[in-house]
């Protein structure tokens, strides 16, 4: 198979994904999470049943899915990062890149469904202890200290990730009335941890 016929494979299976999760979310923000059936999120995505679990195993993973990736990405991310970058400061510039990154028509019907979806809201994380351990080691490199000896590097992932999920939860309960995007929220909570300490 040519690379060309993989890539349109891929933006395929992406657009099934993205139709799946919007149907979802459109759904859960109407009648409730509990109240929706797999059935329904299928035919109003236009797939079949089977298709829907070919692509989405459970019906939770619809509303953790965005999140789940996105430990994987701010690894990349963070190691693209100029080396000069303090540690804070490349650490908050990768979370609010990959925020930033979310489309904002998504986002909006994303944050619906988790309002309709609270009991769900405590397990929507960025990070995986896997993608923690590799980010607190690539901040360790930064300080230019050992990940294991050195608490700080561990610390500051601690917080900055703390303040991001602030930021998140702020943006999730906001106002509906001229909503702000999520990576605003972030990048907010995220200069509270910013500081001279961690260089």
């Amino acid at each position: 198979m040519s690379t060309r016929e993989l890539s349109l494979r891929e933006r395929q299976r992406a657009q099934i994904r993205a139709d799946i999760r919007r149907a979802a979310f459109r759904l859960f923000a109407e009648r409730g999470f509990d109240a929706v059936t797999t059935e329904e999120i299928a035919a109003a995505a236009g797939v079949s049943p089977r298709t829907l679990f070919r692509h989405v195993p459970t019906k939770e993973e619809l509303i953790l899915g965005p999140t789940r990736h996105a430990g994987t990405a701010l690894v990349s991310l963070l190691e693209q990062r100029p080396g000069r970058e303090p540690p804070d400061v490349a650490l908050a510039n990768a979370i609010v890149a990959r925020t930033s990154a979310f489309e904002e028509s998504d986002s909006a019907q994303w944050r619906e469904a988790i309002l309709a979806t609270p009991q769900l809201l405590d397990k929507v994380t960025i990070l995986n202890p896997g993608d923690r351990e590799r980010i607190a080691k690539l901040t360790a490199d930064r300080m230019s200290a050992a990940a294991d000896p050195d608490t700080r590097a561990g610390l500051l992932v601690q917080l900055a990730f703390a303040a991001a999920d602030f930021g998140f939860q702020r943006w999730v309960r906001q106002s509906t009335k001229n909503p702000r995007p999520l990576h605003v929220y972030v990048s907010e909570a995220l200069e509270a941890v910013k500081s001279r300490r961690w260089r």
